[in-house]
């Protein structure tokens, strides 16, 4: 199992710079990966362009570019060139986000989103392996009919024909669409105890393209907190936790309020629910489970970590991304090295 960084976007208690401290000790540490990521705020290429230059050996990856964001061909040429400023260490990442933001920030219908999703990667490859794009499709047709447009192909050579594309996936169908058209998984909330219903439906779509789940990276971003006292540590991950279970989304459309009721914890998840959209926030971040935090995070001492490690990569995790919930640039340089020492106490690092 390799290690990796999720840096989230810039937030009102970030700045680039921090993020940038962040990264670079991260290559020094030999983690595998930084992500970046977006939702209505700072976008992820710019971050990771900017980072890719001043950094030497970590890959930097998407988490992901939206897709009701930007054209296929849009995507495959930010991809390849920021693949080509790096020396060929960018993974792309994408994913539909919701339908708040594809339609209220993007003016995009959400509708059918593992068909769009489909089609939008079918073009991407085709653009990356720099082939004549020509597509015709229920949501994408390249070039349009009856126009002056023609089929054209990549206008200049990236490193790779195959940038490694990952999808942001939380349902069983978007799971088994992972497995069958992309390299790896971008996961949020996962638990070793669950991990095998997850991929299992992984599974299922590998097997449609004759694939085994070998040479698949699944990669969760967990939550990290060091510290003595494993309920301590949970409260700084509980506020995280309530905004994506009852406030991501809509009441009838929230992804992640869906995945906790399928992790076992629905009648958590409804009030959780209620409360964060009634704005009574506290309360819905008190009723988040602790059982539920403890297992989507890594929380505690360094051997305590160390070992649930040893349970994720069992869990069949390969990449594990962690998100720092630190106060300070410092706090968050300490706790990569923690998190680094944790990895090789766990004897399971590569």
């Amino acid at each position: 199992m390799r290690l990796g960084l999720s840096l989230g976007y810039q937030t009102a208690w970030s700045t680039p710079a921090d993020h940038l401290a962040l990264a670079q000790e991260a290559d020094r540490l030999g983690y595998s990966v930084v992500w970046a990521a977006e939702a209505y705020g700072s976008d992820s290429p710019s971050m990771l362009a900017w980072m890719a230059g001043q950094t030497e050996r970590i890959d930097v990856g998407a988490a992901v570019m939206q897709i009701p964001a930007r054209t296929p061909a849009a995507t495959a040429m930010t991809a390849a060139t920021i693949d080509a400023l790096s020396g060929g260490r960018f993974r792309l990442g994408l994913g539909v986000s919701g339908p708040q933001v594809s339609e209220g920030w993007h003016g995009v219908r959400f509708a059918k989103p593992l068909a769009r999703t489909r089609e939008f990667v079918d073009i991407v490859k085709l653009a990356i392996a720099r082939k004549e794009v020509a597509y015709h499709g229920e949501h994408y047709t390249l070039p349009l009919p009856d126009g002056p447009g023609k089929a054209l192909r990549l206008g200049f050579h990236p490193p790779r024909e195959h940038i490694p594309i990952y999808l942001a996936a939380v349902g069983p169908k978007n799971l088994e669409l992972a497995g069958e058209i992309a390299d790896g998984w971008l996961a949020v909330f996962y638990a070793p105890e669950f991990a095998e219903e997850q991929l299992a439906s992984v599974r299922a779509g590998r097997a449609k393209v004759g694939k085994e789940l070998a040479g698949f990276d699944v990669v969760p971003s967990v939550p990290v907190v060091i510290g003595d006292d494993v309920a301590s540590c949970a409260e700084l991950v509980r506020w995280y936790a309530a905004l994506y279970v009852g406030g991501m989304g809509s009441r009838e459309q929230n992804f992640y309020n869906q995945l906790a009721t399928r992790m076992g914890y629905g009648d958590a998840a409804r009030d959780v629910q209620d409360l964060y959209l009634a704005k009574r926030q506290r309360d819905a971040a008190a009723a988040v489970p602790m059982e539920f935090i403890d297992r989507t995070s890594l929380l505690g001492p360094k051997e305590r970590i160390a070992e649930r490690m040893r349970e994720y990569a069992a869990a069949g995790v390969t990449t594990l991304s962690v998100t720092l919930f630190v106060a300070d640039r410092d706090s968050g340089v300490q706790t990569l090295r923690t998190v680094a020492e944790a990895l090789d106490l766990s004897g399971v690092g590569e």
